[in-house]
């Protein structure tokens, strides 16, 4: 009688090495299968981000109200409604302080929700601020803030270069600064007037680490 015959050292090492690089190929696959769904992850939370970023802007500037706000300490002039490209002195609205960051824009707006039913009003003091990268929209507690009144903070977009806003003036020519810094628009009118000019649009650009410069133009009602 043969004896059964099995497989030999030889043959068990080539079915081990075959079944090794079986094993490695799937795991690689697995893994840049991983990789690959954290990766479309995370740039769908950046571009959920961007586009709730432009949202929010696009719904302060539609909403721009002409009601400028007063300073928070001292009898300085008021706030213009809307001011971009801020200087230091007018930047003291944020904290208070020069020492603050600088928004990058301030407004007033209409649309402030009020589902308990407080006694304020519905016009709301907002301003968005760039630091390290990152874009954050604040909004005061009150209209006329003082040395007291707190701020809401909310980051909304991250991996951001930078932040550019320009303004258009009454005679169709973009401005990079708002109230502009020539006034030329204003000639003739008082400063009350000026402090609620309003432009005739504004074109926001975010240049972003993952989708590079997004351009957006919004029309400015009344």
């Amino acid at each position: 009688m043969k004896r059964a015959r099995g497989f030999t050292l030889i043959e068990l090492l080539v079915a081990m090495f075959i079944a090794a690089i079986m094993f490695a190929l799937g795991y690689g696959a697995i893994r840049q299968a991983l990789t690959t769904h954290e990766s479309l992850k995370e740039q769908q939370e950046h571009l959920l981000e961007l586009q709730n970023a432009v949202r929010l802007l696009e719904q302060d500037f539609v909403q721009l109200a002409p009601r400028p706000v007063r300073q928070a300490v001292g009898n300085e002039p008021a706030q213009p409604a809307l001011a971009g490209g801020v200087t230091s002195t007018q930047s003291s609205l944020s904290a208070g302080v020069s020492s603050a960051p600088l928004p990058i824009v301030a407004l007033t707006r209409n649309g402030w929700a009020n589902p308990a039913g407080l006694q304020r009003t519905g016009l709301q003091r907002v301003a968005y601020y760039l630091e390290n990268g990152t874009l954050r929209r604040e909004n005061w507690n009150v209209l006329d803030p003082t040395l007291a009144s707190t701020t809401t903070r909310r980051d909304l977009l991250t991996h951001v270069k930078s932040v550019t806003i320009r303004y258009l003036d009454v005679n169709r020519a973009w401005q990079d600064q708002w109230p502009p810094a020539t006034n030329a628009v204003l000639i003739g009118q008082s400063q009350e007037l000026s402090l609620r000019q309003r432009p005739l649009a504004v074109e926001i650009t975010l240049d972003t680490e993952d989708w590079g410069k997004v351009v957006r133009i919004v029309e400015i009602a009344g």
